[in-house]
């Protein structure tokens, strides 16, 4: 465990004081469930936290580069930059699935790659640092992981959007989005969506809502069309 918070950090260029802090962000429910964990033994109050902190920091990094643009469009923009998708494209560039701490069904189901849980973890590992090294290092941590790379936000927020024009364009067709499972109890749903242009399936995504589901299944088939251009 110690070689894994250790290669971590130098991953992201930040060492914790406190580096129980980091183990925190990095533990999922699945994991303290599994080893009979406290409920505070998880990352999820930790997301809480750096869901406010990225909220913040990508409000003030809006208002100082964006100064034309106008309070909805602000909005929009910033709920782009910090979606599900965006937050998990930015959790893939330092590899942070493969260093979270899993219940062995949540690994085997797949949960390093799953966006959810990355982009959840993400938002933890903010809040971690926040707690650890104060506001002005989580911002300088998130402007360069995060809002450094979600510049072209648009692509994360409206994948849905785009693909369908994607589609239109190469296939003349419509993209169906199809209901394929939904796991876990009512209060903690998780949706899998297909999406399927003709009879071939370009897209698959998870999510708390079929919505955020379905947009995750097009940011994949998006990234497959344009990578097959």
């Amino acid at each position: 465990m110690d070689r894994i918070l250790n290669e971590f950090q130098q991953k992201i260029g930040y060492t914790f004081k406190d580096v129980s802090l980091l183990k925190l962000a990095l533990t999922h429910s699945s994991y303290a469930n599994e080893h009979r964990l406290d409920y505070s033994m998880h990352n999820e109050r930790l997301e809480f936290l750096g869901d406010a902190v990225l909220e913040l920091v990508s409000s003030d990094f809006l208002f100082r580069n964006h100064p034309e643009m106008k309070e909805g469009d602000m909005s929009k923009k910033r709920a782009a930059m910090v979606c599900e998708p965006a937050l998990a494209h930015c959790a893939g560039r330092i590899d942070l699935g493969s260093y979270l701490f899993l219940g062995k069904g949540e690994d085997l189901g797949g949960g390093r790659t799953r966006d959810s849980v990355t982009s959840d973890a993400m938002e933890a590992l903010i809040g971690a640092i926040y707690l650890d090294g104060g506001f002005t290092t989580a911002k300088e941590f998130t402007e360069t992981y995060v809002l450094g790379i979600t510049s072209d936000a648009t692509f994360f927020y409206d994948s849905k959007t785009i693909l369908q024009e994607l589609s239109q364009e190469k296939f003349a067709k419509e993209p169906v989005y199809r209901l394929v499972a939904e796991n876990g109890p009512d209060h903690q749903k998780e949706f899998v969506i297909e999406v399927m242009i003709g009879d071939v399936v370009y897209g698959t995504g998870k999510g708390k809502s079929k919505k955020a589901a379905q947009q995750e299944a097009a940011h994949h088939a998006v990234t497959k069309l344009k990578e097959s251009k």
